[in-house]
Order: C-alpha cells, then sequence, then structure tokens
C-alpha cells in the first residue's frame, strides 16, 4: 500500500482513539483468543477502519484490538493479509506498515505451519531463527534491494529461557516461506528439510524482514499446527489447524504475555 493510505489507516485509527502502543501482535490462524487476555480491550473490525484491506481467511477475525497488558498498552491485528488470497508484498506487509506509523517499537508475528524437521511434533510452539525463501518476493518489485539481515541471536537465549520459567516448552528452527495456497507435495517437503527447513508456511517471513528494515523489534512465533506432507500420514486440512490452536493457546498467550511484560 502507499504511504498516503497507510497515513489514512493511521488517521482513521486515531480518530477511534489507537493513536499507539508499546507493543503489537499480529496473531496467526486459530491464535486469536490471544485478544481475550487484553484489559480495557476495544475492538474495531477492519470493515470500520476505512482503507483496511478485507480478511478473508478462516481463523482470522479481521478485527483490531486495542487494550493493556498491565502498564502496556497493545494492538493486536486478529488477522493478515496474504500472498494466496491474491493480495500484492504491498498490503501483505500493511500491518507492519501501520504498526511503523503508529510508533510502534516491537512487534511479535505468530503464524499456524507444517512441521518439516522430524525433531517437531503437532501442537510445539517454535521460535524462528531465522527463514529462508525458494524464490518468492519478500519485498515491493522495484525497490533497492535489502541487504536487512534478520538476527535474534542476542535474545533468543533470553527468550528460551523465559519460556522455561514460565513451563511452557518451547523449541527454536527455520521457517520456510512459501507464497502458496496449496499445501505441500511429499518431494517438496524432502526438499525442504535437506535445506534446513524446520516449519513451513504462508507468511510472516516478509513481515518479519520488513520489521527488521524498519527498525522495529520483531520475534516469530510458530505454532505446528500439522506435519507436512510426507511426515503425516492423513490428509491435510484447515481445520486441524484450528483445532490444534485451541488446545496451544492458553500457553501460546501466556508466552507473548511474558514477551511483552519483559520488553524482549
Amino acid at each position: 500500500m502507499k504511504p498516503a493510505e497507510i497515513h489514512d489507516i493511521a488517521q482513521a485509527l486515531a480518530e477511534k482513539a489507537v493513536t499507539g502502543a508499546d507493543a503489537a501482535v499480529i496473531l496467526g490462524s486459530g491464535l486469536g483468543d490471544f485478544a481475550d487476555r487484553l484489559e480495557n480491550r476495544t475492538d474495531i473490525p477492519y470493515a470500520e477502519i476505512n482503507g483496511m484491506p478485507e480478511v478473508t481467511v478462516t481463523g482470522h477475525s479481521g478485527t483490531l484490538h486495542y487494550g493493556t497488558i498491565g502498564s502496556k498498552r497493545i494492538i493486536a491485528f486478529g488477522g493478515r493479509f496474504h500472498g494466496y488470497e491474491g493480495h500484492g508484498i504491498d498490503v501483505s506487509l500493511c500491518l507492519v506498515h501501520i504498526a511503523h506509523k503508529l510508533g510502534i517499537p516491537r512487534l511479535i508475528i505468530s503464524n499456524a505451519a507444517g512441521g518439516v524437521s522430524s525433531r517437531l511434533h503437532t501442537g510445539d510452539l517454535m521460535l524462528i531463527n531465522d527463514f529462508m525463501s525458494p524464490g518468492y518476493i519478500y519485498s515491493k518489485r522495484g525497490s533497492t534491494p535489502s541487504y536487512t539481515r534478520f538476527d535474534n541471536g542476542n535474545v533468543r537465549a533470553k527468550i528460551l529461557q523465559l519460556a522455561a520459567d514460565e513451563n511452557i516448552p518451547l523449541q527454536h528452527g527455520t521457517y520456510f516461506y512459501v507464497k502458496g495456497p496449496t499445501y505441500e507435495t511429499k518431494a517438496e517437503v524432502r526438499a525442504y528439510r535437506t535445506m534446513g527447513a524446520d516449519v513451513v508456511g504462508m507468511s510472516t517471513a516478509p513481515e518479519m524482514l520488513e520489521a527488521t528494515r524498519l527498525g522495529i523489534g520483531c520475534i516469530g512465533i510458530s505454532l505446528v499446527t500439522n506435519m507436512a506432507t510426507g511426515i503425516s500420514h492423513h490428509k491435510l486440512d484447515h481445520s486441524e489447524v484450528k483445532e490444534t490452536a485451541e488446545s496451544r493457546k492458553e500457553d501460546f498467550a501466556r508466552l507473548v504475555i511474558r514477551l511483552i511484560e519483559s520488553d524482549l
């Protein structure tokens, strides 16, 4: 989206008393219940925000939630805009640009992902250490090549320790970004695993890279909602994503709250 369009969205939010926050969270498929943890909450459907695109994916509410966790002001985006829905990369990145326009310094990005590594299991939460893609677009065409390097090595150990202190099992690994919307073939999954991928998904990586480029502190968390084709021996279905998210929503919410409270 053009800067003027992001400006208009920020203006529309200001008219609804949303002028900034200490942190923002982008909620992946099935993880929208995190918003229930916000105090003093205001819910604003995207459809009521002038200029916001439409959410079409099951498991995304299409609602902006504004509230507090302790003394921290939080914006939780209940839905994102995927390339496989037909959106261009500029629309897919608009939530990051909105956060930047509002001066939000920290962003937690979550997603539902398919497990590729044999060390992971359905229901695992995984901190994203790095990501890769088989040539898909991360940024706008025609823009200057970006040399931004995502690296959370300076806080990785602290995040893992924080999770351990809360008795929240947390894995860490590499996220493989594909545009979708189809699940991967057995051959593709074998190739991704050989390349070093731990999970595969259809969002998040472009958002994390853009947030890093803009100077926003960024943490990515994947919920392994299914094992990828060839690792799982049954037919994959989006309903499995929602069921698994339901089973881990409490741990996910506790982890995000502690990350926000700890200023990581």
